[in-house]
């Protein structure tokens, strides 16, 4: 697409907002926790310090739970933030599928649940936090083949679903791998927005990205074998298993590809420890903080400002009455 040339390079701060459960573990309906609610006023006071307006992609455990809507009804009235839909599947009304693997990415339901599921907590949005999500990120990253039109029947105007160049199909999750993180439009009349999170490829092969990115998906052993020789690296946008020194190489190489978009990422149950892989620990959780302050200075002394959803949506031609 066409990126409006009046707005420069700027970066936008996402956050899935969602329950603590064990990501190893079985899918439930029940047993989950929402302990890192609590902590999410700290993370949205952190970051109003840089001028930055989040966009929460908020669940039905979230929803549901009445300090975190108050909070995020709080936050988007004042615009410091937005609120988008978060679908985790096997804990979002209707139930009828049942639980495993395969169903737990939204986009291998059936059309109608699928969409119903959607709209049930689109709805709950609306209803406990005061403004119409106008923006998806399926759970998982799991969008489908009938997900593109269920979002334009009901009035989305973005997605954030595609998660650039990763590949979760041998887990029966969607294909990304050739997809990049430029934005796109998903639709012919240009209605539809897709805000892929960033990654990008570093090393001697990153312009070979799009032709070797199957490989490096498909095979461990090939992954390894290019990472450990510097040859091709993926580098994801988020705090989550991937170090501030990696990060800014990869702000520097999208720079360089002159990429104007940078979308950020990471689950909310980092916020405190315990709940992810990756902050287990006080320090943990100071280090998380310490990676953010370190990357925004680094896009700041870059010349990458802070962009909101509404501004983004804005300057793109599409409706912001709701975000």
């Amino acid at each position: 697409m066409r990126w409006p040339t009046d707005i420069g390079r700027r970066f936008l701060i996402t956050v899935d907002t969602e329950e603590e459960f064990d990501w190893e573990g079985p899918f439930s309906r029940s047993g989950h926790t929402n302990i890192s609610v609590g902590k999410l006023e700290r993370f949205q006071s952190f970051v109003e310090k840089y001028g930055i307006e989040p966009v929460y992609f908020v669940d039905y455990s979230i929803v549901e739970e009445e300090k975190s809507a108050a909070f995020l009804k709080s936050v988007t009235a004042q615009k410091k933030a937005a609120v988008g839909v978060h679908l985790h599947p096997w804990i979002n009304p209707p139930f009828e599928e049942e639980l495993n693997n395969y169903n737990s990415y939204a986009g291998n339901l059936p059309k109608e649940l699928e969409e119903n599921k959607i709209v049930a907590l689109r709805d709950a949005i609306k209803s406990k936090i005061g403004k119409q999500p106008i923006i998806y990120r399926a759970g998982r990253y799991g969008v489908g083949p009938n997900t593109i039109e269920i979002l334009s029947q009901l009035g989305f105007v973005a997605d954030s679903s595609v998660r650039a160049w990763f590949d979760y199909s041998s887990q029966s999750g969607p294909d990304f791998a050739h997809i990049g993180p430029e934005p796109f439009w998903l639709d012919p009349q240009q209605r539809l927005l897709e805000l892929p999170l960033t990654s990008v490829y570093s090393g001697m092969l990153r312009k070979q990205a799009n032709l070797l990115s199957p490989w490096f998906n498909r095979s461990k052993a090939a992954a390894a074998l290019f990472s450990n020789s510097k040859l091709l690296e993926r580098i994801p946008l988020t705090p989550e298993g991937v170090s501030a020194r990696e990060a800014k190489e990869a702000i520097d190489i999208a720079l360089d590809d002159e990429l104007k978009l940078l979308v950020f990422s990471f689950h909310s149950p980092s916020l405190s420890k315990g709940h992810t892989p990756y902050v287990q620990t006080d320090d943990d959780l100071d280090r998380f903080y310490d990676w953010w302050r370190e990357i925004i200075d680094h896009l700041l002394e870059s010349g990458v400002s802070p962009i909101g959803l509404n501004e983004l949506i804005g300057a793109c031609g599409l409706d912001t009455e709701k975000a």
